[in-house]
């Protein structure tokens, strides 16, 4: 059995800072994320988006902000368990173990839940069954690797049209149908994208796809027409995905709807296991990655009083020492 003093659930922005500052307390942590690499769903999702409202930067790829996350951590050694699952907790002789996929166990000092929306999943394209991985993909990771293709992007939020703006400079040609008249992506990010070359069909689904064993071409339905055959070699599904806690959902947590509710002081009601970030749940909560930084360390300086009653809550500002 490891022990370490923190142990923060979810490798995001928010865990990254919370690990950032677990270290910078003089405490031990360990990070644990089901998928492969940091950065949670920017990673996964929209790591070459501009993201516009962390403080400090007028603008930041979700990449960059990540890669700066972890340097940011580096200096004070975290444990990363990536590709790893948190199961169960328990508690002995008042603190938290994690029990981790695969029968590992961690002992805690305290637990730090910053899952932003706990496990995701991609909604499926229904034609789409036999391609995935031959010409469908529901995350873009590497945008350069789609350089001259012809791409069809399937969807009319925020992520479709963030695809759009970040392909149509690399791709050979790029479409965009949506089902619907109406997009629900932000409006400045729609407008940017009509003035591109990027054709949008709207009223429009994907009724076929052709191809003998990756995709050639994609047969796209307007409502009370006629399906159009577009030559496509690539077809990003981007249609939202599903989210739950998983096996957070049974450790007891007091939940509204899918958010664990915290405090103040970003404690949950089970002893030593504070939250933060998008997760969490309280009265004039702002899901925000700035606001997550904040709970973040919120948390931290509080878990550290926990695992040591006499610890100072302000450690003192990280200027100080220098």
């Amino acid at each position: 059995m490891r022990e370490v003093d923190v142990a923060v659930i979810g490798a995001g922005p928010v865990g990254l800072f919370a690990a950032y500052y677990a270290g910078f307390r003089g405490l031990s942590v360990a990070v644990v994320d089901a998928l492969p690499e940091p950065g949670g769903q920017i990673t996964a999702m929209y790591p070459e988006k501009l993201i516009h409202d962390v403080a400090g930067f007028p603008a930041v790829k979700g990449r960059d902000l990540v890669a700066n996350l972890v340097a940011q951590a580096a200096p004070f050694d975290p444990l990363y368990l990536l590709g790893t699952r948190a199961e169960k907790l328990s508690h002995v002789d008042g603190r938290p173990v994690l029990g981790l996929a695969g029968g590992e166990q961690l002992r805690c000092g305290a637990v730090i839940v910053t899952g932003g929306l706990g496990s995701f999943t991609p909604r499926p394209l229904p034609v789409a069954e036999h391609f995935v991985g031959t010409g469908i993909v529901y995350f873009v990771p590497q945008p350069a690797e789609l350089a001259g293709r012809d791409v069809l992007i399937v969807g009319g939020g925020d992520s479709a049209f963030d695809w759009a703006l970040t392909l149509q400079p690399l791709a050979r040609s790029v479409t965009l149908a949506h089902r619907r008249e109406k997009f629900r992506a932000h409006a400045a990010t729609v407008a940017r994208v009509l003035e591109l070359p990027v054709r949008v069909i709207v009223n429009a689904e994907v009724t076929g796809l052709h191809g003998d064993g990756a995709v050639t071409g994609a047969e796209v339905t307007v409502r009370g027409g006629a399906a159009e055959l577009l030559p496509v070699d690539t077809v990003v599904a981007a249609l939202g995905f599903t989210a739950d806690l998983g096996p957070l959902a049974e450790w007891g947590l007091r939940l509204d709807r899918r958010h664990i509710v915290v405090d103040s002081a970003m404690a949950t009601n089970l002893p030593r296991v504070f939250a933060a970030g998008d997760i969490t749940e309280y009265p004039g909560k702002v899901r925000l990655i700035a606001t997550g930084f904040g709970e973040a360390a919120t948390a931290v300086n509080n878990a550290a009083v926990a695992i040591d009653p006499g610890a100072h809550l302000f450690p003192g500002h990280s200027s100080d020492g220098t």
